[in-house]
């Protein structure tokens, strides 16, 4: 049994697949090639937005976010702690100050009211100036946005969505990747729309952000191709991976639908001593993973070993606790609920072929 069955996956979609790579092969525009453009219309239309701009990954995804939005040193961006570590490494590459936010105990996402607690303390504090909140969308379920979004209003603060994982999930119908000024996500080969090496995409109806990170990603360069107006990066998504992407979205509302009825059988099936996943009314999950809690994890997943069932833990260390972030001076219980959800949180296999 696979944790994440992407060979089942390709078998499904193989012709189409080969098709569209067999194109690429033919035309041989590998970089910025025709796909790539393509996607970015697709994706636009999909999360419902004006903008949507590829580049080489999430992680850069974040990183010309925080380009775009002038985040640097003396900066205060709050974020989650129970995360994947690239959410708070890019506030720290753009020489910003992370400031970690507690969990909700049952959607795994950030809290709002932690959240508001923690600018209150940095505002009364007066070290560093508020500037932005990530939040991310854990697991599939996009976070809170009707308070978060009230909530960076209130402090005049920028919202990035953090959709690595939230891809496909929507808050009354309003897709992930739309909330926020800006949003990005990845397409990490595990992520539920994930390409077969590298990929990310930043999402926003802002035309000057888009047009920030178009030239952003290609060295910042202007109109003219030799004639860079900033320092950029160097963040494209190859031609061949925007291809089998273009596949992978056309099939992608199908395989949403089997993992919503894969996560339904698991909350019917799966046992009480489990502790499983909600989703508020209104919201829709995109099951990047099927995450439960026990007390007594290890034993437990132990079991399912035995069975020949795989299962992983995200995020056994929250970022509070990561040696790079020592120099934050944090505490254990600081964050308790996230500390807590770090020590019991395990995942089962879930994908579209389940």
């Amino acid at each position: 049994m696979q944790f994440i069955d992407l060979a089942a996956q390709y078998q499904h979609l193989k012709n189409k697949i080969d098709a569209r790579i067999h194109k690429v092969l033919d035309h041989g525009h590998y970089i910025m090639g025709p796909e790539v453009f393509e996607l970015e219309e697709k994706l636009a239309e999909y999360v419902g937005v004006k903008h949507a701009i590829t580049c080489a990954n999430g992680t850069d995804a974040l990183t010309l976010a925080m380009m775009a939005l002038d985040i640097k040193e003396g900066d205060a961006v709050f974020c989650p702690t129970f995360t994947f570590f690239a959410t708070a490494e890019t506030i720290a590459f753009a020489s910003a100050t992370p400031v970690f936010v507690d969990s909700d105990e049952y959607t795994f996402n950030i809290c709002p009211i932690d959240l508001e607690k923690r600018i209150q303390h940095v505002i009364a504090e007066g070290k560093l100036v508020p500037k932005a909140i990530v939040s991310v969308d854990l697991f599939g379920l996009p976070a809170n946005y009707p308070e978060i979004e009230k909530i960076a209003e209130k402090y005049n603060l920028k919202l990035i969505e953090d959709a690595a994982q939230g891809f496909g999930g929507s808050i009354n119908n309003k897709k992930a990747g739309s909330f926020g000024d800006i949003a990005t996500t990845s397409f990490f080969p595990a992520k539920p729309l994930g390409c077969y090496g590298d990929g990310g995409a930043i999402f926003t109806n802002n035309d000057e952000y888009a047009e920030l990170i178009k030239s952003y990603r290609v060295h910042g360069k202007g109109t003219d191709k030799y004639d860079n107006v900033r320092v950029g990066v160097n963040s494209r998504l190859d031609t061949i991976q925007a291809a089998i992407l273009l596949e992978k979205l056309a099939a992608f509302d199908e395989e949403l639908v089997a993992r919503n009825i894969a996560a339904e059988s698991y909350y019917k099936e799966l046992p009480e001593y489990l502790i499983k996943p909600i989703v508020p009314a209104s919201y829709t999950s995109s099951w990047a993973q099927y995450t439960v809690r026990s007390t007594n994890r290890e034993q437990v997943m132990t079991g399912y070993s035995e069975k020949n069932i795989p299962t992983m833990i995200y995020y056994r260390t929250c970022m509070h606790q990561q040696t790079a972030f020592k120099y934050l001076d944090y505490n254990e219980g600081d964050f308790p609920i996230a500390e807590k959800l770090s020590k019991e949180v395990f995942s089962l296999p879930m994908h579209g072929y389940l």
